[in-house]
């Protein structure tokens, strides 16, 4: 089934000892293939060793090997750490798909059995030369990548760093979506209530609690033209379902059994979390989370949370100038081969990149003044559907900042659009905000 599928590349995506795997087996391949090798090749004398010194050389690999792959798992474990306490547990989903982590492991591995390989066949009449030589510069390429990788892990660990990481993977998966959207077998995307006066011929419902991760859409579509029927998903992409709850609505005229039901369920990804393959929102949820905790009392760091503002103002922008493919409203009742799935809407999205940001940052003149600063500039550049969302999110900004400095001698600072936060000190109107008084509707723009 697709779902089978789906969940076993996300697996070998975040497996982090299935290359390590292959490349240990490589390793042992590539040693015997260099025995074979060896007996024909006559190397130069300065690259020809004695039988305990090629011994000595391969024994100090092996161990040197094994105590930098024990240091390389040590670090890493000390990176969960990091990243779980300072940022967000969530973010460990892209952690573990790191391919410079990979990529060391898997030299590491490789040349550690590769050096074994060779090991083992040092006699008194016979050294593998070229082995020997050829696990040196495996050692160095180690050595080297171990460097490289370390120095990536250090830089990483910023959080302008992992705001950026999360912010580009939710930039990819929304590009895709965009993509599979302009397909031809593309489904509808709704953001309401679909509306049936019609009962269901068919309720396809979950055999295991689990997030919805992925929606094989084409196939879904190929499904319903393939029955001519009509396929209603009333849950979004990252909702969480129970056990027997409905995954997926037919209607129609005729009727379906069990390996309907069970070929349609494995259109759908369960999993025990979210993804962002298909879910943008779950990257603009994570960035928020490494905001709030910058914001929290514990740490009281509002320029992380400044950063973090940057790039979900470049991921919001990506969303608010997408031009979706205009879809007719389909009718549910007589419909057919159609499929209707839910998704978030712009001011979903929005109010889900900005509400607690600056709820927990309302008392941070660096928070209001960005924000102030993202919402400008979005208005400005967004599609003209997108704007009253945005407007209404200026009006609550300036609710907010009334409310929190109205007896602060920094009211007029506090209303002043800054990109820096507190890049500059002089006083500005507060721009559009400030003839916002009620909040106003946002239009629907699917996302």
């Amino acid at each position: 089934m697709w779902a089978t599928r789906f969940r076993i590349r996300q697996y070998a995506l975040t497996c982090l000892w299935l290359l390590p795997l292959l490349s240990g087996l490589l390793g042992m391949v590539l040693g015997s293939v260099c025995l074979l090798i060896d007996k024909d090749v006559h190397l130069p004398p300065y690259w020809q060793y004695t039988p305990s010194t090629a011994s000595t050389v391969l024994t100090a690999i092996v161990s040197a090997t094994a105590a930098l792959l024990g240091f390389v798992v040590t670090v890493s474990v000390l990176g969960v750490q990091m990243t779980t306490g300072t940022f967000s547990a969530r973010y460990m989903r892209l952690w573990y798909r790191d391919r410079a982590l990979k990529a060391v492991l898997a030299v590491l591995v490789g040349t550690l059995t590769f050096s074994f390989a060779l090991l083992r066949r040092v006699q008194d009449k016979y050294v593998p030369n070229l082995g020997v030589t050829t696990a040196g510069l495996l050692v160095f390429a180690s050595v080297l990548l171990f460097v490289v990788f370390f120095g990536r892990f250090l830089h990483r660990l910023r959080p302008v760093a992992v705001a950026a990481g999360v912010a580009g993977a939710g930039q990819r998966a929304f590009q895709d979506m965009i993509l599979e959207a302009t397909s031809p077998d593309a489904p509808n995307l709704i953001s309401d209530d679909y509306g049936a006066t019609e009962a269901p011929v068919l309720v396809v419902r979950s055999t295991r609690a689990g997030s919805i991760q992925a929606i094989h859409g084409r196939g879904l579509v190929g499904w319903a033209r393939e029955h001519k029927c009509l396929l209603v998903l009333p849950h979004w992409v990252g909702d969480f379902v129970a056990a027997d709850e409905t995954l997926i609505e037919v209607f129609g005229d005729a009727a379906y059994g069990t390996a309907d039901a069970d070929r349609l369920r494995g259109m759908l990804a369960l999993g025990i979390e979210r993804t962002i393959e298909q879910d943008p929102a779950f990257a603009i949820r994570i960035m928020v989370d490494i905001a709030n905790r910058a914001l929290s009392a514990a740490i009281n760091d509002p320029t992380t949370a400044v950063q973090v503002l940057d790039h979900m103002g470049e991921l919001l922008r990506t969303i608010g100038t997408a031009d979706l493919p205009s879809r007719e409203r389909v009718p549910v009742d007589g419909a057919r081969g159609v499929v209707l799935i839910r998704t978030r809407c712009w001011d979903d999205l929005l109010a889900l990149a900005l509400t607690e940001i600056r709820e927990y940052g309302a008392n941070s003149l660096q928070v209001n003044r960005r924000l102030l600063a993202l919402l400008e500039e979005l208005h400005a550049k967004v599609l003209p559907d997108c704007r009253a969302a945005v407007e209404d999110q200026l009006a609550r900004l300036d609710a907010s900042v009334l409310v929190h400095f109205a007896d602060s001698p920094d009211l007029d600072r506090a209303g002043t659009a800054d990109r820096q936060g507190l890049g500059s000190a002089s006083s500005a109107p507060a721009g559009l905000a400030s003839d916002s008084t009620a909040p106003r509707g946002g239009a629907e723009h699917p996302a």
